[in-house]
Parts: C-alpha cells; structure tokens; sequence
C-alpha cells in the first residue's frame, strides 16, 4: 500500500508537467483515505473525497460486498445512513440486513470503470437482494449476485419486487440527509402505483434511470458545513411544482422512443466523460487529496 501512495505522490509531486495524467489512474492507485478533515469536493461527477472513513466489511447489520473493488469508502455521514438504513431493514422489515455495493474509492475521484459519479463520498449502492445471511466470507461476496427486480422488457418489476422493498426505499426517500435515490423506470412505476402521491416530498426523490434493476443508488445531500461540495440542481417536476414525479414524464423511460430509438444518420458526437478528466478538471483542492498522507 505504502508503495502504491508513494508512487501516487510522486506523480502529483510533478504537476504540471503531469497534468495529463488520466485522474482515474491516480485515484484509483490510492488504497487508503487521505488524512485530512472529512470534505466532498466539487460534484458527484467531477470531484473527490478528503477525510473519507472505510465502511466496515461486515457490521452488525451489513455486509460490503466485492471487496477487491475496494471502492467501500464515504463521507461519514454516508456511513452514518447505512448503518440507520441497515438497522431499518432488520429490525422493520425482518431481513438480516444490508448488503452494500460501490461506494467511493479511497480518496474518491473518478473510477477507471463503472459509475460516472460516486466521486465525493456521498453516493451508496443497495442491493435489492434481501441478505440471507451476514457472514459471507470475501470469496462468497465476489461470486454471489442480487437479484433484478426490472422485467427483461423493463415495463415491470418482478416477483422479486416485494412491499419490503417499497417500504426500504419510502425510508431510504424519507430520510432527510437523502437528496435523491435512482432506480430502475420500472421500480418508480410500481411505487407511483401503491404509495401515497400525496405525500410528494419523499416520494419525488425517487428517480428513474437505467442501469439500476439489481440495485438502487442513494445520493445525499451535501452535509451542512460543506462549502466545497457542490449542490446538485433540482430536477423533474419537481416540490416547486407539486409534483412527485409519477407525471407523464415518468412514461418517456419505458417509451418505445426510449427502449428501441432509431438509428441516426449522424454520428454521435463524442463526449468526454470522467474516464478522460486530468487533474486539470478537477477542484484543484484535489491535489491536495493526493498528495496528503
């Protein structure tokens, strides 16, 4: 590990002459939290993390899983809402707990695969998968799977979608660290379908977006104190509005527009993503991040 830090300080030691070094590269060298006061930097897409606290592999009432991702790190407010959420699905749901998939890498940063986001410590992915059991050993949570709660079709959810998820999410949504939750268009459907529209508030927080049939992402807010953590905007028919997001605008995701679009006589034009940022693009506080012991 020592050896890994190093070579990451020594890299940063030469900015600028380094500054097109890819950042998930750096980031994704560094196997331990920076020693600095707890802070998320910049946005969920285009940041980092300082001060970051690992997420315990097992707790009393969960488990992080795929641990050779090493990626179960957070801000502890993060930390503090799994350990409350976990509690919720024993002790009112009657499952054993939680298992707990990516969170933050180390020192946060973009990832040299998977999530756009997940940068700054506040992002968290729940596995629908209720646990049967706590004690999974490290070989069992790099093999085992959840369980897709999103139809092949994604029009619907599953049998394996349950009222104990709806009530997991409701209090997931409830919590008032939580500034939004992703889940699969099908999974938003069901639940503007049983809860309660009335109640707007929580339920509004709700998102649909792909890629989220095995597990959904909870995102919080930027912690009170915060100052270089960037808020994320308002989105959908949003409180302002009285909406809840079960409008028409909840239909595009399981549109035929969406689901099967017609090919295009042009090229897409590129995009660069968080796989391409250099130092450069991120809050130069990032540095720091780095290069701190």
């Amino acid at each position: 590990m020592i050896g890994r830090v190093l070579c990451v300080m020594a890299v940063v030691a030469a900015f600028p002459a380094m500054a097109e070094t890819k950042a998930n590269k750096l980031f994704g060298a560094a196997d331990a939290p920076s020693q600095q006061a707890p802070m998320p930097i910049g946005s969920y897409a285009k940041g980092c993390g300082a001060g970051l606290v690992e997420l315990a592999e097992t707790g009393p009432t969960w488990q992080a899983m795929r641990l050779s991702r090493n990626r179960h790190y957070g801000q502890p407010d993060l930390v503090d809402f799994i350990g409350d959420l976990s509690r919720f699905a024993r002790d009112r749901l009657g499952w054993a707990g939680l298992y707990v998939g990516d969170m933050s890498q180390p020192r946060g940063g973009p990832m040299t695969s998977g999530h756009a986001s997940h940068q700054i410590g506040l992002d968290a992915d729940i596995w629908m998968l209720p646990p049967a059991r706590l004690d999974l050993s490290r070989a069992e949570r790099e093999a085992i799977s959840s369980v897709a709660v999103r139809s092949a079709d994604q029009l619907s959810v599953t049998r394996a979608w349950t009222p104990a998820h709806a009530a997991l999410l409701e209090a997931a949504a409830s919590d008032p660290r939580v500034d939004r939750i992703f889940v699969a268009a099908a999974v938003k459907i069901a639940m503007c379908k049983t809860a309660n529209r009335s109640d707007k508030k929580w339920l509004q927080k709700i998102r649909p977006i792909y890629g989220h049939d095995t597990h959904f992402h909870v995102r919080l807010k930027c912690p009170k104190g915060a100052t270089l953590c960037e808020t994320q905007k308002p989105s959908v028919s949003d409180l302002s509005n009285g909406g809840n997001g079960c409008d028409d605008t909840l239909m595009y995701w399981v549109s035929d527009a969406y689901l099967h679009p017609k090919p295009s006589k042009e090229p897409a034009p590129a995009v660069r993503g968080p796989r391409d940022y250099t130092m450069a693009d991120l809050p130069k506080q990032c540095i720091n991040v780095l290069s701190s012991p």
